[in-house]
C-alpha cells in the first residue's frame, strides 16, 4: 500500500523532522521544475532510479544540473555492470510513485529495502534540499540532516559520493 503526502507528513513529524512545502502545477521535468518554481531556497535536485545488471536497484538524488555518465556510474554506486532506467510498473511497484514524481523520499514505500540510495556529495554541501513529496505538485524542503536522519529511519542509510559533474557554465 502507497503512504500518500499527508501520510509522509506525519511519519515526519513523528521523527520532529520540520518540512515547509509548496503547492504547484504538475512538474515531469527539470525544466518544468526551473519555470514553474519561483525562489524556492535550497538545492534543487534530480533523481534516477536504474538497475544494473543484475537487477540491483539504486536511487540517485543529484543537484539538478549534475551530469551523470549512465555508463560509468555503476562504478561509483557498486553496481553489477552497466545500469539502465527502471519501467514505470517497477517505480511504483518498489517506490510507490509515478514518472516525474522520482524523490528519495519515496523510500517510505520501499518496506523490502530494494533500493540502494545513492546521494551526490556536492548535493550534501546544501543544508536545505527540496524534493517532491511523492507527487510532482509539491515541492518539500528538508535539511540535509533530516533527509539523511529519515533514509536512515526507513532503513535506507545512504552511500554519499561523486555522481557526476557539474556544467562548467554552471559552477
Amino acid at each position: 500500500m502507497r503512504v500518500t503526502p499527508t501520510e509522509l507528513f506525519d511519519y515526519l513529524a513523528t521523527l520532529a523532522i520540520k518540512t515547509d512545502t509548496l503547492e504547484h502545477p504538475p512538474m515531469f521535468t527539470v525544466e518544468d521544475s526551473k519555470r514553474l518554481r519561483g525562489e524556492i531556497p535550497g538545492a534543487h535536485i534530480k533523481n534516477l532510479f536504474i538497475k544494473d545488471k543484475k537487477g540491483s536497484l539504486f536511487l540517485i538524488s543529484a543537484i539538478e544540473n549534475t551530469q551523470i555518465n549512465l555508463k560509468t556510474i555503476h562504478e561509483v554506486i557498486g553496481g553489477q555492470g552497466r545500469v539502465t532506467f527502471c519501467s514505470a510498473e517497477v517505480l511504483g511497484e518498489v517506490l510507490g510513485v509515478e514518472p516525474g514524481s522520482v524523490t528519495p523520499l519515496a523510500v517510505i514505500n520501499d518496506r523490502e529495502k530494494r533500493v540502494k540510495v545513492v546521494l551526490d556529495e556536492r548535493l550534501m554541501a546544501h543544508e536545505r534540499i527540496n524534493a517532491h513529496p511523492l507527487v510532482n505538485t509539491m515541492t518539500t524542503g528538508i535539511q540535509r540532516t533530516d533527509l539523511i536522519r529519515f533514509l536512515a529511519e526507513t532503513g535506507h542509510e545512504p552511500l554519499i559520493a561523486q555522481v557526476g559533474a557539474v556544467p562548467e557554465d554552471a559552477v
